[in-house]
């Protein structure tokens, strides 16, 4: 039985927004096709470092009975029970880890933009970028439900698009679905629907705004 994700999860969505194929793909509040979605694997065995190369500890298995935040209703300020060290995005896996005193403490299944492979370059490439970044704001009045925002384009990117000759791009959020469409839920995963950003559902986004504080390190990986 297909999915059928309503038009205002299509490309038609700005802090950017795309459509997903069964093979998917990544840019925007970020582009490349992927593979089928499966059951979320282990997470990875590298650890992160934050942004000013403070070590977050040698990632394990999660305990079992690990915290869980109290979620709350749309625009009200949600509140944490942990704070995370480092987020990790495995792009080709559509998974997203949250990182706690050392331990993955939560994954995500997450839609990405609409052409996921490969590092974000231009304005409109529909990518969602790869490499070490970090959250550096929080907007709780975003179009989408809440929006953490992530500090792409950094030096590197901005001189690497203007040396081609293109402006780098930017607005890459972590957010949940578009305001008045939170009931659609998981459903959003059928496609990669953002222009580069990666997307969760909106029970999801308040469980991550209440836990990653500004300057909390994010590693894109291919």
């Amino acid at each position: 039985m297909s999915l059928i994700v309503p038009g205002a999860l299509r490309a038609s969505v700005s802090d950017d927004v795309i459509a997903r194929p069964v093979a998917r793909s990544a840019d925007r509040p970020g582009d490349a096709p992927s593979k089928a979605r499966g059951t979320p694997r282990t997470p990875l065995g590298t650890p992160v470092a934050g942004p000013l190369g403070r070590p977050l500890g040698t990632p394990t298995i999660a305990p079992s009975g690990a915290p869980v935040t109290t979620l709350v209703s749309e625009r009200r300020a949600p509140t944490a029970a942990f704070s995370a060290d480092s987020l990790v995005v495995e792009k080709t896996q559509r998974r997203l880890t949250l990182w706690a005193g050392g331990l993955p403490i939560r994954t995500y299944d997450v839609a990405l933009g609409g052409n996921p492979v490969g590092h974000k370059e231009k304005a409109g490439d529909r990518r969602t970028p790869e490499g070490l970044y970090y959250i550096d704001a929080r907007n709780p009045n975003s179009r989408y439900h809440l929006g953490l925002h992530v500090s792409y384009p950094n030096a590197q990117d901005v001189a690497r698009a203007r040396a081609q000759g293109f402006t780098p791009g930017g607005d890459i959020m972590l957010h949940g679905l578009p305001n008045g469409q939170g009931k659609v839920g998981p459903l959003h995963r059928a496609y990669d629907w953002t222009n580069g950003c990666v997307a969760v559902t909106d029970e999801e986004i308040e469980e991550l705004f209440a836990s990653v504080p500004v300057g909390t390190p994010i590693r894109f990986l291919p």
